[in-house]
């Protein structure tokens, strides 16, 4: 590919990238005037993305609003220590290193042949979580996207017989920070794509020795298959999610069935808090 091509093909993937997490960001109200964002960088291409466009961003936002890099060492063998600090360092942001031993406390506590992730999950979010009180962030920035919501829908679906995905954006379960989701839109492939581009020094995410939750993999390998054989399948389901009729569904919760009733109103939509929000 000759150099005016390569660089005609970058912007265009800078461009949709910039315009899908713009838009995410617009229509949830991610991000305000004054907002101080701690964005969790896992060494990931995920992570490394919504970084680099969250600051693209910033140079053209019609608000203002401060970005802080912030990575978890969380003392895994053989753990690349400079790879994140030597790549932050050549950017114009503040970043912190955090230290967490939490992969021995993992290792001691899941049986043998268990997965470590849940585990490891909710400690690294304990974790990041007092590190945004401690930097003052009014939101915290992960790097979930579009493929990681509609695999959580079918996981909850399939496992879990719940109709639940990953929010856009929350309020974590104490209500002292509000998780946000720049990525919403956006589609793993395209991702992947931006990453090679940028040649981002990536780091496996499998330092832990832990296989890969199965479940998720072969939900993966199906969306997969719904791409080669339905293009635009996996997008309609994540459209779903944003287009919902609980008249349609069954959840009493959700939708007064039980005063149902002909010639009459009609039936309300019942205003409840919801008895848990999902963590991230």
């Amino acid at each position: 590919m000759q150099e005016p091509q390569a660089r005609h093909e970058h912007n265009k993937l800078q461009k949709k990238l910039r315009r899908l997490m713009g838009r995410a960001i617009a229509d949830y109200n991610m991000i305000e005037n004054g907002d101080r964002v701690m964005v969790c960088l896992s060494g990931g291409k995920d992570s490394y993305t919504l970084l680099d466009i969250l600051m693209n961003l910033r140079l053209s936002a019609p608000i203002e609003f401060e970005l802080v890099a912030v990575n978890l060492d969380q003392k895994q063998p053989d753990f690349p220590e400079r790879v994140l600090p030597d790549y932050l360092e050549a950017l114009d942001i503040e970043y912190h290193i955090l230290e967490a031993d939490t992969y021995s406390v993992v290792k001691r506590l899941t049986p043998e042949g268990k997965t470590t992730c849940p585990l490891c999950s909710r400690l690294r979010r304990g974790v990041l979580y007092s590190a945004a009180k401690r930097l003052n962030a009014t939101k915290i920035a992960l790097g979930h996207h579009l493929d990681d919501v509609v695999e959580t829908l079918f996981l909850n679906q399939f496992f879990g017989g719940r109709m639940k995905a990953m929010p856009p954006k929350l309020k974590s379960d104490d209500g002292r920070n509000v998780v946000i989701r720049p990525l919403y839109y956006v589609r793993e492939k395209l991702i992947s794509r931006w990453a090679r581009a940028r040649q981002y020094p990536i780091i496996p995410c499998n330092l832990c020795g832990s296989q890969e939750n199965l479940q998720r993999q072969a939900i993966k390998a199906m969306l997969s298959e719904w791409d080669a054989r339905a293009s635009g399948r996996v997008e309609s389901i994540a459209r779903s999610l944003r287009n919902v009729s609980a008249s349609h569904l069954g959840d009493p919760n959700l939708y007064d069935f039980v005063g149902l009733r002909a010639n009459s109103e009609g039936p309300k939509l019942v205003d409840i808090t919801p008895r848990r929000s999902r963590r991230p």
